[in-house]
C-alpha cells in the first residue's frame, strides 16, 4: 500500500505527521507522492481562511488527478468544521486532533488490513531523509489556554496538555539512536509546558533536563509567547552549546491597545526589552517574529506604530498573517473592521519590512562562520542560527560541518571550512 501525507501549518502539525507517517511505515506502507498514492492523509491547518482554501484545493485536487486515493482529512480545520470537509469531493474519512495519535487505527477494516496488522505500532525509525526530513520535531505539549481574541486554535487542539519530561528524554533517545542530529521542540503553547502536570515541571526544568542528558544532538526552541521567555531560558541559550540561538517571539502588533484587543499579555516596552536582551547576551541569534496586518480597529495610526518599531528592531524575519475572522472568536464579532484592500495594503509593507530585516541579518554574518548541518542532497546547509546557505557538492545529508557564509546575496551562498 503507497500513502502519502500533505500536511499544512504550524511544527506542531509537522510532527503530528511524522508520528502518522512512522506508524503508517511500521504497518508495511510505503512513500508516494498524492497523484499515486492508495491513501492520502491531508493534516489541516485552519489559523486564517486561506489556511481553509489551501485544504479545499488540495482536497479537490488529489481527488481530480487520483481519484481511487482514499483521502483522509484530520487537523485543525478538520475539527473546525467537519461538515465542509464532509462536503469536498475524495474524503473517504475525518478524524479529528484528538484522534490524530490513533488515526491509523481508525483506518476502515480493509484499508488496515492492506497496511499490515493496523495496530498502530511505531516500530519502525525513521532515519534522517527516508521522510523527506533532516531534523527531528518533537512535540512535548498540544493544546492552550491562552484564548488571544483572534484564534482559533484553544477549540481545535484543546486545553494544555504536555508529555511528561522522562517520555520526552525517552523520544529523544530513540531520534538519536535513529541519528538524528538536530532536534526542534515544539508546542502549540510551548512556554506552557508543564503547568498541567501538577509535579512543577516547567519548560526551563525540560530544556536543562535535556542539557544535562548531553545528547550530542542541537537543539531549537520552537515559537515561544513573549511571556514564556524568561531570562533563564534566554541564558541557557546564550551559554550552552547545547541549543541554537535561534528564537520565534510572536509580537502580532506593536501598539499597546492593539494587543490588549487581542489580549496579548504584555506591553511592546516588555517585547522590545526582551527582544535586546537576547540580542545581548547572542548577538549573533536569529530572533523571529509574527505580526497580524488588519486587527479589527486598527487605524492608520497604530500601523505605523508597528511598521515603525519593526523597522528599528532586532528581529531578523517576519511571518506577516492578513486578519481574518475565524467564526467562535473575540475579534470576530468586533467592529470596526477593516477593508479587505487595506488589509492587503498593510500586509504587503509589512512583508517588505520583513526581507529588508532579512537581508540585514544575512549581510551581518558575511565572512561569519557558523556551524551547520547539511540538508537535502548535501548542497545545502541550515546554520545554528537558521540561515539556509548553499555550499559546494561533495557532502551528504545529515553532516556537521562549519560553514563560512561568503555570500550574503539571495541564495546565501558559503564554504565549508
Amino acid at each position: 500500500m503507497k500513502y502519502s501525507i500533505v500536511t499544512f501549518g504550524c511544527r506542531v502539525n509537522q510532527a503530528d505527521s511524522f508520528q502518522i507517517e512512522e506508524q503508517l511505515i511500521a504497518s508495511g506502507g510505503s512513500a508516494s507522492s498524492p497523484g499515486e498514492a492508495d491513501l492520502v492523509v491531508v493534516n489541516t491547518c485552519s489559523v486564517t481562511g486561506s489556511a481553509d482554501q489551501a485544504t479545499r484545493q488540495i482536497v479537490r485536487k488529489i481527488a481530480r488527478e487520483n481519484p481511487a486515493a482514499r483521502i483522509i482529512v484530520t487537523g485543525c480545520y478538520a475539527t473546525r468544521r467537519p461538515d465542509e470537509v464532509a462536503a469536498l469531493s475524495g474524503t473517504v474519512q475525518i478524524v479529528p486532533n484528538d484522534g490524530k495519535e490513533t488515526l491509523v487505527e481508525q483506518i476502515e477494516p480493509a484499508t488496515a488490513e492492506r497496511f499490515g496488522n493496523g495496530d498502530g505500532a511505531c516500530g519502525a525509525e525513521i532515519a534522517p531523509g527516508l521522510a523527506g526530513r533532516t531534523a527531528f520535531t518533537l512535540r512535548v505539549q498540544t493544546g492552550c489556554d491562552q484564548a488571544c481574541s483572534y484564534c482559533i486554535i484553544p477549540s481545535t487542539r484543546g486545553t494544555g496538555r504536555s508529555r511528561s519530561i522522562d517520555e520526552a528524554l525517552s523520544e529523544i533517545d530513540r531520534a538519536a539512536r535513529s541519528g538524528y542530529r538536530e532536534i526542534a521542540i515544539t508546542g502549540v503553547h510551548l512556554g506552557s509546558y508543564g503547568r498541567d502536570l501538577g509535579d512543577g515541571s516547567t519548560l526551563f526544568g525540560l530544556l536543562s533536563a535535556i542539557e544535562r542528558r548531553a545528547f550530542g544532538i542541537r537543539f531549537r526552541i520552537s515559537s515561544l509567547e513573549p511571556m514564556d521567555c524568561p531570562d533563564a531560558i534566554v541564558d541557557l541559550v546564550a551559554e550552552s552549546d547545547c541549543f541554537a540561538p535561534h528564537f520565534h517571539l510572536p509580537l502580532q502588533h506593536a501598539s499597546d491597545r492593539v494587543l490588549a484587543a487581542m489580549r496579548r499579555p504584555y506591553t511592546l516596552a516588555y517585547y522590545q526589552r526582551l527582544v535586546e536582551r537576547i540580542r545581548r547576551r547572542v548577538p549573533h541569534a536569529s530572533i523571529g517574529s509574527d505580526v497580524i496586518a488588519g486587527f479589527p480597529g486598527e487605524t492608520g495610526d497604530d500601523h505605523e506604530t508597528l511598521a515603525t518599531y519593526l523597522e528599528g528592531s532586532p528581529l531578523t524575519h517576519l511571518h506577516v498573517f492578513p486578519y481574518s475572522d475565524r467564526a467562535g472568536t473575540t475579534a470576530a464579532a468586533l467592529p470596526e473592521k477593516i477593508h479587505g484592500a487595506i488589509v492587503r495594503e498593510r500586509a504587503s509593507r509589512l512583508r517588505t519590512i520583513g526581507r529588508q530585516l532579512s537581508e540585514r541579518f544575512q549581510r551581518s554574518q558575511a565572512g561569519a562562520a557558523r556551524p551547520a548541518l547539511t540538508i537535502e542532497d548535501g548542497s545545502r546547509v541550515v546554520t545554528d542560527n537558521y540561515l539556509k546557505v548553499r555550499i559546494p557538492r561533495g557532502h551528504g545529508r545529515n553532516e556537521w560541518v562549519t560553514v563560512e557564509i561568503t555570500d550574503a546575496g539571495d541564495p546565501l551562498s558559503g564554504v565549508v571550512v
